[in-house]
């Protein structure tokens, strides 16, 4: 069992939770946030890190707006790209365990069942691309090191599409969301507890899928949410996410893959844990953090 985790993008959604949560659990956890660390920065990024003790490392920061990166793909491949080389190339020389989150933005979203470790990766956008090129750049430095991929990100500490969907049919009479772009959520508490074993563990390496099971569409993801938050009690004005097709999003710079689920089979597989359905975690947050949140700003 690793003493000592360093978590770079602590102040992000994911980050957060796992600091929280392993903290919970014991563990010693060094989390470093954009304010302390900028991953755009390789010296820094030397001067911050190779003076620390530690024996894993978990990157969860990147440039993840994916229009920004089409715009400006030279910032894009230095922060998803360099920034993980020179993480992996610190971690080999400490002999400690790198492990870097990725994206199912690396898939061209062709496929009509869920894309596997070994599926080829044909990415469409820039920011698919700099995701891709950081997995080959951590697993060129060295093979112990692991790559995670992930999709769809949820949890209490920043707002996602979960809490804007809900905030929008609190205020509004009616809400959308694209209804022909399919992947799979990712429940960051849920996320923390099985992401841990793949931190523990040297053998695992190369690429790991990790989300909950199940795949859906934004407008089906949405629907779930105010379902849950009727059912927990908040007043909502709408009640149905209506429709939008992804090519009605004219704002949209870069492509987007239509079709991303990530099978988790191997991550069963090397941890013994089967990730539960995203419906059961939707409905967990709604209950657990939204509602009672929401509850409490109205008395305050």
């Amino acid at each position: 069992m690793p003493r000592k985790i360093v978590i770079i993008g602590s102040g992000g959604r994911l980050g957060a939770a796992l600091l929280r949560e392993w903290r919970a659990r014991g563990d010693e956890v060094l989390g470093l946030n954009r304010a302390l660390l900028d991953l755009a920065d390789f010296r820094q990024i030397r001067e911050r890190l190779e003076p620390l003790e530690f024996d894993a490392l978990v990157n969860c920061a990147a440039l993840t707006n994916v229009d920004r990166c089409e715009r400006e793909p030279e910032e894009a491949w230095r922060i998803n790209s360099g920034a993980v080389a020179t993480l992996a190339d610190i971690c080999t020389r400490k002999k400690a365990r790198c492990v870097q989150i990725s994206t199912d933005y690396v898939f061209d979203g062709t496929k009509r069942e869920p894309y596997t470790e070994t599926d080829e990766p044909r990415p469409i956008s820039k920011y698919g691309e700099s995701k891709l090129s950081g997995e080959r750049c951590l697993h060129a430095v060295a093979d112990r090191h692991l790559a995670v991929r992930v999709s769809w990100i949820f949890g209490p500490e920043r707002a996602s599409f979960v809490d804007q969907i809900l905030q929008r049919a609190l205020e509004q009479e009616r809400v959308e969301a694209i209804a022909d772009k399919v992947s799979g959520p990712t429940y960051t508490l849920d996320a923390a507890v099985l992401l841990r074993p793949l931190v523990e563990d040297a053998s695992i390496d190369g690429v790991v899928h990790l989300a909950n099971a199940g795949a859906c569409t934004w407008q089906e993801y949405g629907q779930h949410a105010l379902d849950c938050a009727a059912a927990a009690g908040l007043p909502l004005r709408a009640r149905h996410v209506e429709p939008l097709a992804l090519a009605e999003m004219k704002t949209f710079v870069a492509r987007r893959p239509v079709y991303t689920p990530l099978s988790t089979a191997k991550l069963t597989q090397v941890t013994g844990r089967t990730p539960r359905p995203w419906q059961d975690a939707v409905d967990d947050y709604v209950r657990t953090h939204w509602a009672p949140n929401f509850s409490n700003q109205r008395k305050a």
